[in-house]
């Protein structure tokens, strides 16, 4: 499979002001989210990052969708780096945050238009799209409905599609099932398994193993902004249920940090 994200050596810190170390009960001024990360992730695989709340995983992935800059280290994106070249990498990846909140005043339609604008999609190719997503997603009955009037898991199906508007070869999810009922989120897990199929380069982030060992085909553990191991899932295991093996490793390597 050929490599197509090589992750090298990214750090990330963040300085905590006075309130924020008066309500976590610290005197440090410096957090480090992310320490010297490095993996890689290849064609047509689904990678996953697991790790505990504030392990540093959605630090990564917004790193990688260049929405921060790394103290030190870079990460190459299908040849093009995130330091330096950060407007190619954003046309070459589809980015799925919690963090994408859609403003209630308008449609999926409106919306969709608008993300493809943004990617300079052309039109006919994004309305093809468009119908073909909708409907995938059973938008298309909802297409003129205000954001504010949609479900949350119809909410979530629309900041899925506008994510990956320009049909991108990468695509990085955050907590893909968070938050979601157990029907929306098997949509959701379905599709991703066929945009591996059609040879999609998958990053999700989560605490939930069973998503892991449905989906990845290897897996990151991250435990205090440092990669303790990556490898298959299989080999991860040794064996094990991933939830008990996630447990040793984080035994031995949490130390004081967590």
């Amino acid at each position: 499979m050929r490599e197509i994200l090589q992750v090298q050596g990214l750090t990330k810190t963040f300085r905590l002001s006075a309130k924020q170390q008066k309500l976590e009960r610290t005197k440090e001024k410096v957090r480090v989210a992310v320490d010297n990360l490095s993996f890689s992730a290849y064609e047509g695989e689904i990678f996953g990052l697991l790790g505990p709340n504030g392990a540093g995983k959605t630090t990564t992935l917004r790193l990688l969708a260049t929405l921060i800059r790394p103290d030190s280290g870079d990460a190459v994106v299908d040849g093009v780096s995130v330091v330096r070249q950060p407007d190619q990498v954003r046309s070459r990846i589809g980015f799925l945050t919690s963090e994408l909140k859609l403003e209630d005043c308008f449609t999926p339609n409106y919306l969709f238009d608008f993300f493809a604008g943004l990617h300079k999609v052309d039109p006919e190719v994004r309305d093809r799209r468009k119908k073909m997503l909708f409907e995938r997603f059973g938008i298309d009955r909802f297409a003129e409905v205000k954001v504010a009037n949609l479900s949350t898991g119809m909410k979530q199906k629309v900041s899925l599609v506008v994510s990956i508007v320009h049909d991108p070869d990468i695509i990085i999810f955050d907590e893909p099932t968070n938050g979601l009922d157990v029907l929306t989120a098997k949509v959701v897990t379905d599709f991703l398994q066929e945009l591996r199929g059609e040879g999609k380069t998958i990053i999700v982030s989560t605490h939930i193993f069973s998503l892991i060992e449905k989906l990845c085909d290897r897996v990151g553990v991250i435990v205090n902004g440092r990669m303790t191991v990556c490898d298959t899932l299989e080999r991860v295991c040794g064996g094990k249920n991933l939830e008990d093996r996630f447990f040793e490793i984080y035994k031995e390597t949490a130390g004081d940090g967590e």
